[in-house]
Formats: structure tokens, C-alpha cells, sequence
């Protein structure tokens, strides 16, 4: 009996050593303990782009571990101290979980306006994203090292010894990121030029510097009055008798001009609304890549061409300039809001209703925006412009975009989880959702064409593109300078009924030959104030695309 009390006595002897494992470190240990470890586990998409640029280079692989380690030590060094350090990087860790599992699947690069795209993120498309696919990175890159940090006990120093401390810390890390920038001097400041984008990999600067960014910025996250624009803004009289105009203007979603039936894709993704007699521009470019950056850009006179953020997100929008002018708007929303587009406007957040053959689950199908539109129309006397915001192709769950009838395209990628799915897969989801969006802008011309009382027009035009595994990448909200152009090419599309075409005296020839040349979203702006008949000095006629088809007695 007693040969196997020892056997008996080891597992709780080894039990009881752990619970007992409390080790001490300096809060400056923990900081390098933590830049190593975000260095080595939390990168791996920086380190699997900075490496294409160099392979097998084991010196510059080293030089970049240095310049890592120093750069998240010298941040760190500045927000971590004894008082805050575990609670800090517990958010930090956690926080980097996510990033790092949504930058490997995605390939999402982490700059100040995909930041923002995230912090703007409502809690429907945050719920999408949590997908099983989660657990894991969470586990791993979070919660472990979590439990591991509360384990340790931090060593208590005076104030002076913590300064003098912290003090060798910064210059020990400022000296061996040095040491390893200059190593391999000529091929990092290689990749720092030619491959700019990649500092927007690295985890968690990345995502630290673009908050400040945000928070130093007109951001959405900075709740600011918008500054007053086109004020002078007057409406040309109408001659007496005349019907008003009714001009919607839907603003789709995540469509990309690739995938346009009638820009001549493979697929007819567009049957019906190639029976409408619409005039199609097929190269169309928008302002930026995602919602956060081309809602804004695309409604400000400011636009991609004068480009000017701070500007853009500070001032009213061209709707506040057509209510200047007497023309009442109303924007319609089926997805996460106007990005401050409509602020201190009519807005109708559709996106909650509960229509039974329309809704399901918090969502919405688009066809709510046209929903009782003749009755919204008619609550305001005179000309009016209504913005239908759809929810259109909102990845990554293509499926949810289209009711069962639209499966056209088979087999498809029914989860969120875009890693399960091939990407066959993916694209017919895509592509049964932008039928879907054809269906409905089909429908929203059917319903122009019942309101009688109304000269009526449709201008739609998608807000960015998407990226379906071409290089790798998916979804959108690439940097715009390195953005591929399937997130920045997007369709557009402009439908006029004879009546409002006669009235404008509209060319529908020349407008057509027009709708073959290069044309991108700071035409709106200016193409929306001509087509109403709206005079202020933000009018730019070079922009207009209506300018030069137009018969003169009807042009601004």
C-alpha cells in the first residue's frame, strides 16, 4: 500500500503548485513581454505581406521583429503603469483577438476609416460577424494570455524608481528598434515606400493610432453641429401648371460594377432592369471603399477630386442645400443610417419594421423602401427628393440578401463564415443578391411610373464595390490608394419618366453617349442641383453630366 501513496500524492502536489503560481514582474517586463507577444502571435498577416516583399531574408525578418517589438514597447511604455496595466491589456488582448481574426480571414487592413467603419458598425452587423469561426482566435489570441497576465503579480516600486525604470525602458527599445531599422535599412525603408499599406497591418498600433486619428477628427464618433452649406441655394420658378418633380435617388450597397448584367458580366444579373429603358454608366468610379468614406464624399461638393475629409464630415450635405432651395427630401433607410448625410433631416429608419413578407429576424428586405413611397411622396407639397438606402449586397452574409425565389445562381455560401464556403459559392450568393437589387430597382420604376401627379426620375448609383478572393482579399474598406478597383468600381443608373425628361428638355441620346465616358460620384453633387433646377455658386457645370444635353431654354 505505501509504494502507491506517492503515486496518489503527485497530481494534487502538482495542483497545488499551480494554484500557488503567482509569479513577480516589473510592469516594465510585462510591457515587453506583451510587445513580444503581440509581435510574434498577433501579425500574422503583417508578417505574411512584409515577407512577399523579401523572402527568405532572415536579417530583415529579424530588423522587423526589432522595429515591432520597439514600436508596441514605446507605445505601450507611454499607456501602461502599474495602477491601470492589467485592465489596459486585457482590453488590448482581447481586443486584438478580434482584429486579428477579422485582418486574417478578410485581409482587412486596419486604418483610421476602416476603424471608423467599425466603431460605426450597428449591432445587426456586429451579430453577422460573430460566427463560430471566432471561438478559437478569442481562445487563443485573448482569453489564455488574459488568464496568464492576472496570474502575475506586479512589483511595486516607488515613483522615482518607476520614472528611471520607465526611462531605460524607452531608451532600451528606441535603441534596439534603431539597431534593427538600420540592419536592414535599405530593404525596410524599401517597404515603408513602396508598400505603405503595410504598417496598417501591424497589431495593435494599427488600430491604437487610427483611434487617435478618429477622436483628433471630424469623425462620426465626435458629435459636432455640420456647418452651414449653399445657403444661397434658390429653386428656378416653374412655369404655372406645371406637375412637381419627384426625384429618388437610391443609394445601394456593396454592388460592384463586375458584376453588373448590364455592364456585360458573364451572368445576366440585370434581366429586368434591361426591359426598363435606363440609362446605364458602366464606368462608374466611387469616392472611396467603403460607407463610411463614399456616403459622405459623394453628397459634399468637396468630393474625391478636392478631397478634403475634415471638410467633408464638418459640413451640411446636398440634401441640406436642396432644402435651402425649397425642395423638401426624406431619405429612407434600410440599413445602419445616412453617415451624417441627413442630419437634422426627415429621416425613416425602416430597417425595424415588421412586415411579415418583407422582414425576418431584425432584417428587412429592400423592397420596405417602397413601401407606401406614393403616400410619402404626396405628405409634402412641390418638388421632392427621396433617398432609398438599402441594404443591396452587406457582406459577408449574401444569402440574407434575397428572399428564397431569387436562388438563382447554385450552390451558394448560406453562413457568414465566408472561410467555410468555396468561392463558387460566395460568388453565387453575391450574385443572386445583386438580381435581387435588380428586381428592386425594377420595382421602384414601376411604382415612379403610378404617381401620375408627379414628374418622375431615378438616379442609383452603389456606394463602393466588393472584393469576392481576388488576391485574397474579401469584403471592403481597402486603404483607397491601394484599394483594387472591385471595391471602387460600382454601377450607376439613371431612369426618367417622358414627362420629367420633356419638362427638362433632357437629350436622351446625348445623355447615353454621355453615361460611355469615365464618370465617378463627385458628378452627383452638381448633376442633382441641375437636374432640379437648384442655382448656387456650389454648382459646378463642369462636373454636371445633364450640362451638355440639355436643350439651352431648359439648362441652369
Amino acid at each position: 500500500m505505501s509504494t502507491l501513496l506517492p503515486v496518489a500524492s503527485a497530481p494534487r502536489l502538482s495542483f497545488t503548485r499551480l494554484r500557488s503560481w503567482r509569479p513577480e514582474i516589473s510592469t516594465e517586463a510585462l510591457i515587453l513581454l506583451a510587445s513580444t507577444f503581440f509581435a510574434l502571435v498577433s501579425n500574422g498577416l503583417f508578417w505574411r505581406s512584409a515577407m512577399a516583399t523579401n523572402p527568405g531574408n532572415m536579417l530583415f525578418a529579424v530588423s522587423l521583429f526589432a522595429l515591432l517589438v520597439s514600436v508596441h514597447a514605446l507605445l505601450l511604455a507611454l499607456l501602461v503603469w502599474h495602477w491601470n496595466a492589467k485592465v489596459l491589456l486585457t482590453v488590448l488582448l482581447v481586443t486584438t483577438a478580434f482584429a486579428t481574426h477579422y485582418m486574417n480571414s478578410f485581409n482587412v487592413y486596419l486604418d483610421a476609416d476602416m476603424l471608423r467603419n467599425v466603431l460605426a458598425t450597428d449591432h445587426k452587423e456586429s451579430r453577422e460577424l460573430m460566427t463560430p469561426a471566432l471561438i478559437l482566435p478569442l481562445l487563443g489570441y485573448g482569453l489564455l494570455p488574459t488568464l496568464l497576465l492576472w496570474r502575475t503579480r506586479l512589483r511595486k516600486r516607488s515613483w522615482g524608481r518607476t520614472l528611471l525604470w520607465r526611462v531605460l525602458l524607452l531608451v532600451g527599445v528606441i535603441v534596439i528598434g534603431g539597431t534593427g531599422a538600420m540592419a536592414s535599412f535599405q530593404d525596410i525603408s524599401a517597404l515603408m515606400r513602396n508598400h505603405r499599406e503595410v504598417r496598417y497591418l501591424a497589431t495593435p498600433v494599427n488600430y491604437l493610432i487610427s483611434l487617435k486619428q478618429n477622436l483628433a477628427s471630424a469623425s462620426p464618433i465626435k458629435q459636432q453641429p455640420k456647418l452651414p452649406l449653399g445657403t444661397d441655394a434658390k429653386a428656378t420658378p416653374r412655369a404655372a401648371g406645371s406637375k412637381p418633380r419627384l426625384l429618388v435617388l437610391v443609394v445601394g450597397e456593396t454592388v460592384r460594377a463586375q458584376n453588373w448584367g448590364l455592364n456585360g458580366y458573364a451572368r445576366q444579373t440585370t434581366p429586368e432592369l434591361a426591359q426598363t429603358g435606363a440609362v446605364n454608366f458602366p464606368d462608374m468610379h466611387a469616392c472611396g471603399s467603403s460607407t463610411e468614406v463614399s456616403l459622405p464624399c459623394m453628397f459634399s461638393p468637396f468630393g474625391r477630386h478636392d478631397y478634403d475629409e475634415k471638410k467633408i464630415r464638418s459640413h451640411q450635405s446636398l440634401l441640406h442645400v436642396l432644402e435651402h432651395a425649397g425642395i423638401a427630401t426624406l431619405w429612407r433607410d434600410n440599413q445602419s443610417g445616412c453617415k451624417g448625410v441627413c442630419e437634422g433631416l426627415a429621416i425613416q429608419r425602416l430597417d425595424d419594421a415588421t412586415t411579415p413578407e418583407l422582414c425576418a429576424d431584425g432584417r428587412c428586405m429592400d423592397e420596405i423602401l417602397i413601401e407606401d413611397l406614393a403616400a410619402q411622396v404626396r405628405a409634402r407639397p412641390g418638388d421632392r427628393v427621396i433617398v432609398l438606402h438599402q441594404l443591396g449586397n452587406h457582406g459577408p452574409s449574401y444569402f440574407q440578401r434575397y428572399p428564397a425565389r431569387f436562388r438563382q445562381f447554385a450552390p451558394t455560401c448560406d453562413t457568414a463564415d465566408l472561410g467555410k464556403c468555396s468561392r463558387e459559392q460566395i460568388v453565387n450568393s453575391y450574385d443572386n443578391a445583386v438580381r435581387y437589387t435588380d428586381h428592386f430597382l425594377a420595382r421602384t420604376i414601376a411604382t415612379l411610373r403610378g404617381i401620375d401627379d408627379y414628374d418622375t426620375a431615378m438616379i442609383y448609383l452603389s456606394d463602393h464595390g466588393e472584393s469576392l478572393g481576388e488576391k485574397g482579399l474579401y469584403l471592403h474598406g481597402m486603404p483607397y490608394a491601394i484599394a483594387p478597383e472591385e471595391q471602387t468600381r460600382v454601377p450607376m443608373l439613371m431612369w426618367f419618366s417622358p414627362g420629367f425628361a420633356a419638362d427638362r428638355g433632357l437629350d436622351m441620346a446625348c445623355l447615353r453617349k454621355r453615361a460611355e465616358q469615365p464618370t465617378d460620384q463627385d458628378n452627383l453633387f452638381p448633376s442633382v442641383l441641375g437636374l432640379m433646377q437648384v442655382k448656387t455658386a456650389l454648382y459646378d457645370r463642369s462636373r454636371d453630366v445633364f450640362a451638355g444635353c440639355q436643350n439651352t431654354s431648359n439648362a441652369m
